[in-house]
């Protein structure tokens, strides 16, 4: 679909995106590991539950985003401290999320993906951030996806450079290559919203994702590709599913509307919310986004001042 709203300046876009993905993940928080019998009705999922609703992690306060916004913040850090992607940074600076809380709100962390927390506790033994991952099929959860979108509010590079840079970042938690390639068309994806302010599928990038693999890989691609998923996303960890529920989601005239959609898929609300909100405040702008949801985001003095050195590029 073409954006038929009035063009952005770059920095109400990249604001957009940091804000979207947080957001997303706030507002999806309470609804997670819900099936979608459990939900509230479409138009009662909101940044504030319903009354009555039995939230997860109730005695979170409301507005506080999960692991999710947490390593998207830290990888953000680290590419702009370093100027570049440095993975041993990248992971140490996962590690200090995991031990300390940082790059939360308030210091607690009370959501970790399995992979995440197992390769995590890896590194932090002396296994190389590079080697820290599962690599077999089955190790294929959504946790690199989801933090990679700062890569491509920060990246300048050539298409080449930020795909290979996309599934690099991933290794530290999740090594097989169908997250890596996820990863890579959902940083083409966000590149055409912030360069031409067009959305394009991820079908619609992946021949150009293929000009950069070899035939085995372009074989994964294709895994990807024809997934089950595509026609029937569920809002699942499998990280196939997220990008292809995010992509249902997206196809909405609001903001609140991609939220709501993500969430009302059930099950990884917060993920499925986060991913696909960070595409949607690249469509909508920082100013597209609920000033009613944005008065409850924790956080905000962090968000600000990580996001000065993205701004000042």
């Amino acid at each position: 679909m073409i954006i038929s709203h009035p063009l952005h300046e770059r920095h109400d876009l990249l604001r957009g995106g940091l804000y979207g993905l947080l957001l997303g993940d706030a507002v999806g928080r309470p609804y997670e590991f819900k099936s979608v019998d459990q939900l509230p009705p479409f138009e009662q999922i909101d940044m504030v539950p319903p009354s009555g609703f039995n939230a997860t992690y109730s005695t979170v306060p409301i507005g506080t985003w999960t692991d999710d916004g947490a390593q998207a913040l830290a990888l953000l850090d680290s590419l702009c401290q370093h100027q570049g992607l440095n993975i041993d940074d990248f992971g140490y600076k996962l590690c200090e999320w995991l031990e300390s809380g940082a790059y939360t709100p308030d210091g607690q962390v009370f959501d970790c993906g399995i992979q995440t927390r197992v390769a995590l506790k890896r590194i932090q033994k002396g296994i190389a951030v590079e080697e820290a991952a599962e690599h077999d099929e089955y190790a294929n959860g959504n946790g690199a996806l989801m933090r990679v979108l700062p890569l491509a509010l920060w990246h300048q590079g050539d298409d080449a450079e930020l795909v290979r840079l996309a599934i690099r970042q991933g290794l530290p938690t999740h090594g097989h290559p169908r997250s890596g390639f996820v990863c890579a068309l959902y940083c083409l994806m966000a590149r055409r919203l912030i360069e031409e302010r067009r959305y394009y599928s991820p079908d619609a990038l992946a021949e150009e994702l293929r000009t950069y693999l070899d035939s085995i890989e372009s074989r994964e691609l294709d895994n990807i590709l024809n997934a089950p998923q595509r026609h029937h996303p569920q809002g699942t960890g499998y990280v196939v599913d997220t990008l292809w529920s995010a992509h249902f989601a997206l196809d909405s005239d609001s903001f609140e509307e991609v939220i709501r959609k993500a969430i009302a898929l059930g099950n990884d609300t917060d993920t499925t919310a986060c991913v696909a909100g960070g595409l949607a405040g690249l469509i909508f702008g920082y100013e597209g986004l609920p000033k009613n949801w944005l008065i409850h985001l924790k956080g905000q003095d962090l968000v600000e001042r990580l996001i000065v050195p993205l701004l000042n590029r």
